[in-house]
């Protein structure tokens, strides 16, 4: 046992002493930070100002687009074709034209000399959409504030009930993102972990190390000891991602994001139609709070103490039972690029599990669902991604130790590839190789 120790201390502080390890310790929270905070804080930076000449033929639109803090109209009384002579003599961006048989039509165009981006045209073509719209209600003779006064928003709040009668708030939303994210942690790390092993075991062997460490320890005791560092290695560089990207986090929400909320409330007020009533205005706002509501109630039911605690037991038992593989394969081959014949089979349903992932979350309860998070090749992927929908004890525990089980049986039979395969140089090895290696005996 403590051989393995020392092997396991080599491993950990060979790895975390590494400029590499270092840098992507710093690294990692800047850029999961910066996924978080910096799309906010770019919908909040000021853009460029369009000023936009409208040479209205239809009569319909002239005077009702409504300008906001990104798009200025102006109607100037000039034809079409005097406008795009003069563009580049004025101070606009760009020219819209509503030809006069926009109903039939229902196309316009928009002349420019700097480009208005995808937000810009979309705000003009439900602007001019919104005004058509009015126009040919008020021409059927139908009242527009009656319309908008039965147009009613439903916000729907969903809650999970349990078999005593009690319940619980949930969203969807939330879920999703919680469950997904966490799956794909796990995804990436057991593959980038796994792949540390693999390299590892190549290095020594290639170096012909390995040589000289056997005769102290044997090769299972290698293999555990490199496998079980590495996986140290990992909940340290876990951790302290979790903890600096919560720092810098908190730091960037009361640096950039203090005045969000003030600025989000003005943008909802500047796209109201103008002549949807107040009742209306204050529905669409009530609305919005509602389920800003109710997603932080869904966030205070979920247990976060069982998904912290089925992270770092799936992230653990699924590398470990990966890692296992990995090592097996590294010691098989005299390089990396030999790898590729015995990578497939392994990470086949790691990339399974991945791509399931994304249809599991429309139907966290299906038999696809269940069964990918009760296979332990893919259970360490799946059932992160079914938790926050809430998961059965039975089906839990059963996955859990279907994994324990599952690793052991691997973990012996990719020990049995190790210890051979480990001095083993010179030899382009086969399947049918690996199988007479499995069957040796002692």
């Amino acid at each position: 046992m403590s051989k393995i120790i020392i092997i396991i201390q080599r491993e950990y502080f060979s790895r975390v002493k590494k400029k590499s390890f270092i840098i992507m310790t710093i690294l990692g929270p800047i850029l999961f930070s910066a996924l978080m905070i910096v799309p906010l804080w770019l919908s909040m930076q000021e853009q460029e100002k369009h000023f936009v000449e409208v040479i209205d033929d239809s009569k319909l639109v002239d005077g009702f687009m409504r300008n906001d803090k990104n798009v200025h109209y102006d109607y100037p009384p000039v034809s079409l074709e005097v406008a795009k002579r003069d563009l580049y003599k004025t101070d606009y961006t760009a020219i819209l034209w509503v030809p006069e048989n926009i109903l039939s039509s229902r196309k316009v165009i928009l002349y420019f000399k700097s480009h208005p981006g995808i937000m810009v045209q979309e705000k003009i073509r439900s602007g001019i959409e919104d005004i058509l719209y009015e126009n040919q209600l008020e021409a059927e003779g139908i009242d527009m504030e009656k319309v908008n006064a039965a147009h009613i928003q439903v916000n729907i709040v969903t809650e999970k009930q349990s078999a005593s009668g009690t319940g619980e708030r949930t969203n969807t939303g939330v879920n999703m993102g919680i469950g997904f994210g966490a799956g794909i942690l796990i995804y990436l790390f057991i593959f980038m972990y796994g792949v540390q092993v693999m390299r590892g075991v190549i290095e020594e062997k290639t170096s012909r190390i390995v040589e000289v460490i056997i005769s102290s320890v044997k090769p299972f005791q290698l293999m555990m000891g490199k496998i079980t560092g590495i996986a140290m290695v990992g909940l340290t560089q876990f951790v302290l991602w979790v903890v600096l990207t919560l720092v810098l986090y908190g730091i960037g929400q009361t640096t950039f994001l203090k005045d969000f909320s003030d600025t989000v409330n003005p943008t909802i007020q500047q796209n109201v139609v103008p002549s949807m009533p107040n009742q209306v205005v204050n529905q669409q706002q009530n609305i919005s709070y509602s389920e800003a509501a109710e997603m932080f109630k869904s966030l205070q039911n979920i247990n976060f103490v069982q998904l912290i605690l089925a992270f770092l037991f799936y992230f653990l038992g699924g590398y470990l039972l990966y890692s296992a593989l990995f090592a097996a394969v590294g010691s098989a081959v005299d390089s990396e690029s030999d790898t590729q014949q015995f990578m497939m089979p392994i990470t086949i349903p790691l990339v399974i599990s991945f791509v399931a992932a994304q249809f599991i979350m429309q139907n966290p309860e299906g038999p696809l669902a269940f069964w990918l998070s009760i296979i332990p090749f893919t259970s360490p992927v799946i059932m992160m991604v079914r938790l926050p929908f809430g998961v059965p004890p039975w089906e839990l525990a059963l996955s859990m130790t279907l994994l324990v089980i599952t690793f052991i049986f691997m973990t012996w039979l990719a020990g049995k590839i190790y210890r051979t395969g480990i001095l083993m140089y010179g030899k382009k090895v086969s399947y049918k190789e690996l199988w007479k290696w499995l069957r040796y005996s002692g």
